[in-house]
Formats: structure tokens, C-alpha cells, sequence
């Protein structure tokens, strides 16, 4: 009987370091606590479309995080996205020509906002838009597009 109570208290002792690396798994690749610090302004950007962009997703210059997408809401009369972006304060200095993107990182496909930095020596303030913008690549309109041309029978010689 005393060899059976030390297995149960080994798969005891297993399950609870299993459920807690999965926790630890669940937090890291879902950015949980990404928080921006207390000074922080707001830009925008205009798109025409965001995909599956979602508010909280990161807001990336080089690979380093320096904000957060704060909204999406829709301009009902040009019908374009309007993304709200939160940036800190402590990266005061994004050229005013700076161009925005929306790509994918990861496995799973998660969007964020990706800041290409201009040449301008104005920078972002509070209440700024950035004027360049590029869309979502959508992988199901690549594959429509590809799939539909592929018959056009375009540059065929008969």
C-alpha cells in the first residue's frame, strides 16, 4: 500500500507542474501585463483593412514594442479603419513621416502594428495621424487571386 500512496503523490506532484508550465505558456504568448507605462500619447492611422488586427496588439518600430492599438473603429463615410494607437511617452522622438503597416508575427498569426521611422526632424505628438499607410495582407485574397488570373490564359501562345 505504501508504494501505491508514493505513484499518486508523483502524478500529483507531475500534474501540478504540468498545469503550471501551461499557465506559464498561456500568459507569455497571449503579451498578459503587456501595460504601457503612465505618460503615453495617442496617434492614428487610416486603413483599409485591418484584418483580424485587435485592440491591445502590439505596436512595434524594429522588433521593440513601443506602443499599443487602443481602438479600431470604422470612418462611416470613406469607410476606412481607423486605428487609434497608444505610444509611451519615452519614444517621443518617431519622425512625423513615419509609416505604419499591419503584419504578422508568430505561429499563430497574430497581427500588430509595425512603425517604419521617416526622415523628418517634426516628430509625433498627441492627436497625430500617419498619413502612410499599408494594409493587412490577406492570404485567403493572395490564393483567390492567384487562383482566378491562373485561367486568364494572359501570355499563353497558341
Amino acid at each position: 500500500m505504501r508504494a501505491n500512496y508514493k505513484v499518486e503523490a508523483a502524478s500529483g506532484v507531475f500534474l501540478l507542474l504540468g498545469l503550471g508550465a501551461l499557465l506559464w505558456l498561456s500568459t507569455q504568448a497571449t503579451d498578459f501585463g503587456n501595460r504601457l507605462g503612465d505618460e503615453n500619447y495617442r496617434i492614428s492611422a487610416r486603413f483599409t483593412n485591418v484584418a483580424d488586427l485587435k485592440p491591445r496588439a502590439p505596436v512595434k518600430i524594429g522588433g521593440v514594442a513601443v506602443g499599443v492599438v487602443e481602438a479600431i473603429r470604422l470612418d462611416p463615410v470613406s469607410f476606412e479603419a481607423i486605428v487609434d494607437l497608444r505610444v509611451d511617452s519615452r519614444f517621443n522622438e518617431i519622425p512625423l513621416d513615419t509609416s505604419a503597416s499591419i503584419l504578422t508575427s508568430g505561429v499563430l498569426g497574430d497581427r500588430y502594428v509595425g512603425l517604419e521611422p521617416g526622415g523628418s526632424f517634426e516628430y509625433l505628438g498627441e492627436g497625430d495621424e500617419l498619413f502612410v499607410t499599408q494594409s493587412a495582407v490577406v492570404l485567403e485574397q493572395l490564393v483567390s487571386k492567384y487562383l482566378f488570373n491562373a485561367g486568364d490564359g494572359e501570355g499563353e501562345e497558341e
